[in-house]
């Protein structure tokens, strides 16, 4: 069995729960358009791009979705209303396979050192601190030792929201005064880690887009330092998105995408959100995986991104 790949009853039914607000606004008026529809026309194409837009799956990938109907339609002549919306899901599937966004059977147990370090990145109020505990959650769960890092020193709220969380959880935390250097931070708790011999560091950093240059050299320096300790550091760079946002969400991608190399996305908030849509268009527009979903506020609710199950929560029965 894998280290997160065992998909419960339980958990099956919290992703329909989280994602019933998409569901219910976006999804249905796609089961709607295809009653009674016996074939694909211009208007049928319009009314499906019109739906899929307006729920941030975004412009682009809307347009080549629509494209991969246009192309099965006329490849297998279906004509049931109902092969069609198998025809949506299944493209929406594969979409999303092809970006390889799934997380991969025992990834932790594929490194070549401990601890794993992940970077955690992402503007201020995306719930980037909480899915920091929840993944100490989610990991020492999975039986795993984890660090956490207050490198996030220039909000005392932010440190002070970490402490708690790392109360809750029951793990460590490395912090230091208000407006230390974060990269002092991150390095001290990767040698705590280190000497321990825990499984997982998670380093939280500063939420600041106001000026990339300087959240680029800072987010390079806390790489350079922990590379002094652990080659390979960060193995993880996680950019957490407010799924609620829509199309901010993609400015903020494209941002941090800039600033560094982020290598895994967090998608939060979606159980209170219509756009969750947003998930689909992200991992299509910028090919990085899609590795964990807020779908709830109690500290279970962040789950492993499992495509297949995504979309079958989206369309339902």
């Amino acid at each position: 069995m894998g280290l997160f790949n065992f998909f419960t009853k339980e958990k099956k039914e919290t992703l329909d729960k989280g994602l019933e607000k998409t569901k219910e606004s976006v999804f249905k008026k796609l089961s709607r358009s295809f009653i009674g529809k016996s074939k694909i026309d211009d208007n049928f194409l319009d009314e499906l791009e019109e739906i899929l837009i307006t729920s941030d799956v975004g412009v682009e990938t809307t347009l080549k979705i629509i494209e991969r109907i246009e192309n099965r339609v006329e490849k297998d002549k279906f004509l049931d209303s109902n092969e069609l919306q198998n025809i949506l899901q299944e493209e929406i599937t594969l979409l999303l396979a092809e970006n390889d966004n799934e997380v991969s059977d025992d990834f932790l147990n594929s490194t070549k050192e401990a601890p794993y370090v992940i970077m955690v990145v992402g503007v201020n109020g995306v719930g980037k601190t909480t899915t920091i505990g929840k993944l100490a959650h989610l990991f020492k769960n999975a039986g795993k030792s984890v660090v956490l890092g207050a490198a996030d020193t220039f909000r005392a709220a932010a440190v002070e929201q970490l402490c708690i969380w790392a109360e809750r959880v029951d793990v460590p935390i490395i912090k230091q005064k208000m407006g230390a250097d974060p990269a002092a931070v991150a390095y001290d708790t990767l040698a705590s880690a280190k000497k321990t011999g825990a499984d997982i560091v998670i380093i939280d950093t500063a939420g600041r887009l106001h000026n990339k240059i300087n959240l680029m050299n800072e987010l390079s320096k806390i790489k350079r330092v922990m590379q002094k300790i652990s080659p390979d550091a960060p193995h993880e760079i996680l950019l957490v998105l407010d799924a609620s946002t829509g199309q901010n969400a993609f400015e903020q991608a494209k941002q941090f995408t800039k600033a560094t190399e982020v290598n895994a996305l967090a998608l939060t908030k979606l159980d209170g959100t219509a756009k969750g849509g947003v998930v689909i268009g992200i991992s299509d527009q910028f090919k990085i995986p899609v590795k964990y979903i807020g779908i709830g506020e109690k500290i279970e609710d962040l789950q492993i991104f499992r495509k297949k199950e995504f979309v079958d929560s989206l369309f339902g029965e």
